[in-house]
């Protein structure tokens, strides 16, 4: 069996899971493409913790973190099950790459995991463990915690990264219906050619060396998914585009993928 690929996938709204949209359409079929996994370790842009943590709950809830939404929203769960004892297996690797990590028996599955998971496998059967993220840290801290996962891919787990291309939320307001604008598309098209060409130093120095990276980046937890997902493919490593679109205006919802 050829080992899963690795990807990264832009969620965008909480509304991807009841709105109508390219991606929404994408993310419907991109399981069947993928296939059963054994596990999923998500990493989401939604969870934060001082070191990396590992969800290690049997029967992870589903948490509604956001406000302001469709009540139909706070409605939906995704009853995927845990694996506590593949959850030992992430910390384990992760602490042997020299970093400190520890298990949270309570965490649930936050929106960055469910709302694209519901779409990709909604039967909800394949246990789901999510990584916590260091936004403090940086990329090529991330990138560093992605080449400590990589082995997982070997064993039939699939690592997801889930967060957004681009997330400038305030800019959202009046362009909803609007194409997007030349600074969003020109820092998605950078992107996409970084991930293609296998350029890993500028994904890691993104900040400095790609146009209009603070403006479609105001802080950096939605791209950090991706910079895990690039180090867990490896050094060099080039990936491909899954998925390009946008929705609201300024939120790209590429995704990507690394690997066969």
């Amino acid at each position: 069996m050829e080992p899963l690929p690795i990807v990264f996938v832009s969620h965008g709204s909480p509304s991807l899971a009841i709105e109508p949209s390219p991606a929404r359409d994408f993310l419907e079929q991109l399981g069947g493409e993928l296939g059963q996994p054994e596990a999923i370790v998500c990493i989401s842009a939604h969870w934060a913790s001082a070191a990396p943590a590992v969800s290690g709950a049997a029967r992870p809830a589903t948490i509604h973190d956001f406000y302001g939404f469709p009540e139909e929203l706070y409605q939906l769960s995704y009853p995927a099950p845990g694996a506590p004892q593949i959850a030992k297996r992430v910390m384990d690797l992760i602490r042997g790459a020299g970093f400190e990590s520890g298990l949270d028996s309570a965490r649930g599955l936050d929106h960055g995991a469910w709302s694209p998971l519901r779409l990709m496998y909604p039967d909800a059967l394949i246990p789901v463990i999510q990584v916590s993220l260091q936004p403090q840290l940086g990329p090529a801290h991330h990138f560093a915690l992605g080449q400590a996962l990589a082995a997982l891919r070997a064993e039939g787990i699939l690592v997801l990264g889930s967060g957004g291309a681009t997330h400038n939320l305030g800019q959202i307001r009046g362009r909803e219906n609007l194409p997007a604008p030349q600074w969003v598309s020109a820092f998605a098209d950078w992107l996409t050619a970084a991930i293609v060409e296998g350029r890993s130093g500028d994904l890691i120095n993104y900040r400095s060396r790609a146009p209009y990276a603070a403006q479609n980046h105001p802080s950096e937890e939605h791209l950090l998914p991706l910079m895990v997902a690039a180090g867990a493919a490896g050094v060099g490593a080039r990936g491909r585009c899954l998925h390009a679109s946008y929705t609201y205006g300024v939120l790209s919802m590429a995704s990507y993928a690394f690997g066969t």
